[in-house]
């Protein structure tokens, strides 16, 4: 933070405070935040900046209001010319600022031309509001020192959007203008800058429970399906694609690619709008989901890769529930984004790789699994067999066994079964005479000896049946063991 102490005694501190000053107690000095106009402390400059500010309201010629007279002999020819009004100026910015100020400016616009650099810079507030604008220059001899120096330490460039804390003389020249020279740029305000924007991202993020949503997604299982996001025709896709169209050709994995700005003023807005429109589009269209979404790019300078550090953007990711993967710039680059995503790689094809390391691992896996469903089966086959085998076996001696002893038994049988037939026929013989016999004394007449009688009717057939079809008074002979009776049907009497 560039700020100006000021030379205040204690009894005039109420007089600034009442201005807007802050007290830092640190130094127990009191100070005009950044981006204030000096000229309400100028009572309380130090000594430097006072005469600074002296000088410079010195030369200013005094100014009043002209009159009817002025302004006709102005108008014969008698006013200041125009190069010694604006000479004035420069002499008078000159002298208020013989050395270079360190000062606070966001780079508008930078061209490079015949080696000197020429830059607009400004300020704005935390609405974006432009506060101050101004043309600013790094002449080549100067952009030879300072250059490499700031993008070695930093990895950053000079271009728009970075912030600098650069040492600047004030220059007002009659035929061009104002405009700032710059001689030295601090590195280590715009790592700082960097950084602090990143940790204010990351903070809110965390404050809001946002944070770590998507790390915590379950990782993908295995990959069929990727939504890549990149910067079309880049280098970084191309290495990306390389790898990832082997895959597509032989059906292992489908790719499909968004691409959007990733630098520039509006770019983190279009790849959110390029994610979300490309996640539509395939819910509507296809029956399945990714499996992963990837942004990639390739490398660049620091400040390039510092649009993607932006909150909204961050916050998609966040939000997603699909696990997201990051390839984005070099090894020593490190984004917002990769801090909030599920994983992050160094580069846009070690990304590829490893979702071939994933999709491979799946493979081995599936064949250790035949191998060991194959081994199985062949074990199964094997004790089958012997077991079949053995069976056979068996089988085959108990069958020897048992023809063996049916052979041996087999007239023993015969014998017994022959003697059986023999006897159980002289049996039957024997019974079967008995019988005859015993028929033979079953005639009618041991019948009637035992004191039945036969009944018959007019006819002479048996009567059988009380219920028979002869009507009372009908005649019916009875014979007995002895003789014959007749008689006559009477009434049939109810028992």
């Amino acid at each position: 933070m560039s700020v100006t102490y000021l030379v205040t005694p204690f009894h005039e501190k109420d007089q600034v405070k009442a201005l807007g000053a802050r007290w830092d107690p640190g130094r127990r000095q009191w100070y005009v935040p950044e981006g204030r106009d000096l000229a309400p402390f100028a009572a309380w400059l130090p000594a430097d900046l006072q005469a600074a500010h002296d000088a410079v309201a010195d030369s200013l010629p005094a100014v009043s209001p002209p009159t009817a007279s002025s302004a006709l002999s102005l108008s014969g020819g008698k006013g200041v010319p125009l190069s010694r009004l604006l000479a004035g100026v420069a002499q008078s910015v000159a002298q208020a600022f013989p050395e270079g100020v360190w000062t606070l400016v966001e780079v508008v616009d930078a061209r490079l031309r015949n080696g000197h650099v020429y830059l607009e810079v400004s300020e704005r507030d935390e609405r974006g509001t432009v506060l101050a604008k101004s043309n600013a220059v790094i002449w080549a001899s100067q952009a030879e020192r300072i250059l490499p120096g700031f993008e070695q330490a930093t990895g950053a460039q000079v271009g728009p959007g970075i912030k600098l804390l650069v040492r600047a003389r004030p220059v007002f020249k009659p035929q061009y203008g104002f405009s700032l020279e710059i001689d030295a740029i601090d590195a280590g305000y715009t790592l700082g800058d960097l950084e602090a924007r990143k940790r204010e991202i990351r903070e809110r993020l965390q404050r809001e429970g946002l944070f770590d949503l998507n790390k915590r997604l379950p990782a993908p299982w295995d990959f069929n399906h990727v939504l890549v996001i990149a910067p079309e025709g880049a280098a970084g896709l191309g290495d990306f694609q390389a790898e990832a169209s082997r895959l597509q050709t032989f059906g292992v994995c489908q790719f499909t690619y968004a691409y959007s700005r990733f630098q520039g003023e509006g770019a983190a807005a279009q790849i959110r709008v390029e994610l979300h429109s490309a996640l539509e589009q395939i819910r509507l269209n296809h029956p399945w989901v990714p499996d992963a979404v990837v942004i990639i790019r390739g490398g660049g300078a620091v400040n390039d890769l510092a649009w993607l550090n932006d909150y909204d953007l961050a916050r998609a990711v966040c939000e997603l529930d699909i696990p997201l993967f990051t390839g984005i710039g070099h090894e020593r680059d490190s984004t917002v984004l990769d801090e909030v995503a599920h994983q992050a790689f160094d580069t846009p094809s070690k990304v590829i790789g490893g979702i071939e390391r994933v999709i491979l691992q799946r493979v081995r896996e599936a064949q250790s699994a035949f191998d060991e469903v194959a081994r199985g089966a062949r074990r199964q086959v094997e004790h089958a067999r012997r077991v079949l085998q053995s069976t056979y076996l068996g089988i085959e001696a108990g069958a020897g066994r048992a023809v063996a002893t049916a052979r041996r038994d087999v007239p023993a049988l015969f014998n017994e079964v022959r003697t059986a037939a023999r006897q159980t026929l002289k049996d039957a013989r024997q019974t079967s005479q008995a019988l005859m016999r015993e028929i033979a004394g079953q005639g009618p007449d041991k019948t009637l000896g035992r004191g039945f009688a036969l009944v018959r009717d007019a006819r002479g057939q048996p009567i059988t049946s009380a219920h028979g079809p002869d009507v009372a008074g009908a005649p019916i002979s009875i014979e007995f063991r002895d003789g014959h009776r007749q008689a006559v049907l009477g009434e049939e009497v109810s028992t």
